[in-house]
């Protein structure tokens, strides 16, 4: 219930104007949000890279419905891009089609798209694109495979709790694709996502095992095995060294805040970890999934009403 409620709450226009000018709300999600500037959130990961970790810089907004709103949210990943190459840090991307126009123009998208990867390919560097709701899993991957043509510094994401999700992946390994794999963090009916959390976790570490076999690996897939859940992790390194699944054919990734000693024990037994983190002054439905994924951290929230 708590889950649903946080989830409902993400989409809240009132809940949103209430929180976000709470202090002790705002002070919370710093625990999740790396600043709301980019200078920040380059400094963030400054910090991050000098513990190790490789990270994965988010310009947080979703859902834009004007057109120059779209060209805007692409100019302020070429200017992210433009930083992270000035600066020296180490650093991808990652984006939503919601926030380049997908929902006005599939071509807007596209070509807002296309003008991102073209400055990324230029510094040597990496896009993902973030998975919405279910309702954007066809629209997302048919962008994703179109760019994919002109691209090789692309990759999308899928989620582990929908049920389509085995034959997207199975598609995907065949393409040789690059797919950040997480449970998913939006609010899904059960004749599209498993309701039960158990299901979920099977079904995560079964598509690890597909994406990360010899055959996906011969066509040239890489996996970002996104989670913190350290049973997921523990099935995973089990099967790596089973199968002898070289280190550079996937990567841990793990969000800004959260697990940071299991993101260093990763490190330390020589994994690659990528730390997402998002940044900007839009991180309200961004905070709100968060804590909807781990309702435990809503302790976190209520606790800083008590301090001074």
């Amino acid at each position: 219930m708590l889950r649903s409620a946080l989830l409902y709450l993400s989409r809240a226009n009132w809940a949103k104007s209430l929180i976000t000018n709470i202090g002790p709300a705002r002070r919370s999600a710093e625990r999740f949000v790396a600043g709301e500037t980019l200078p920040e959130a380059v400094e963030a990961a400054r910090r991050l890279n000098g513990d190790g970790l490789e990270v994965a810089l988010d310009h947080l907004g979703e859902s834009v419905t004007d057109e120059q709103g779209a060209v805007q949210a692409a100019q302020d990943y070429l200017n992210l891009l433009d930083a992270i190459a000035n600066n020296g840090v180490r650093a991808t991307a990652s984006l939503k089609l919601t926030q380049l126009g997908l929902d006005i123009s599939e071509q807007l998208c596209l070509d807002n798209m296309r003008r991102i990867l073209e400055r990324a390919k230029e510094i040597g560097n990496h896009i993902t694109i973030d998975m919405e709701s279910s309702d954007y899993v066809d629209s997302t991957l048919r962008v994703f495979r179109a760019l994919r043509q002109d691209f090789t510094n692309v990759g999308t994401v899928i989620q582990a709790y929908l049920l389509r999700s085995e034959e997207d992946m199975r598609a995907l390994a065949a393409e040789g694709a690059f797919v950040r794999l997480c449970k998913g963090a939006y609010k899904e009916p059960p004749d599209r996502a498993f309701p039960k959390k158990a299901a979920v976790d099977a079904n995560f570490v079964r598509l690890i095992e597909l994406f990360l076999s010899e055959e996906a690996r011969a066509a040239g897939a890489f996996l970002a095995i996104a989670t913190h859940d350290e049973k997921i992790v523990d099935a995973a390194k089990v099967y790596i060294r089973a199968h002898n699944v070289p280190y550079d054919s996937f990567e841990f990734q793990m969000l800004y805040g959260i697990r940071p000693s299991l993101q260093a024990q990763l490190r330390d037994d020589g994994f690659t970890v990528r730390v997402y983190a998002g940044y900007g002054t839009e991180w309200y439905p961004f905070f709100m999934r968060r804590l909807a994924e781990r309702p435990a951290n809503v302790w976190f929230i209520a606790s800083n009403f008590f301090r001074r």
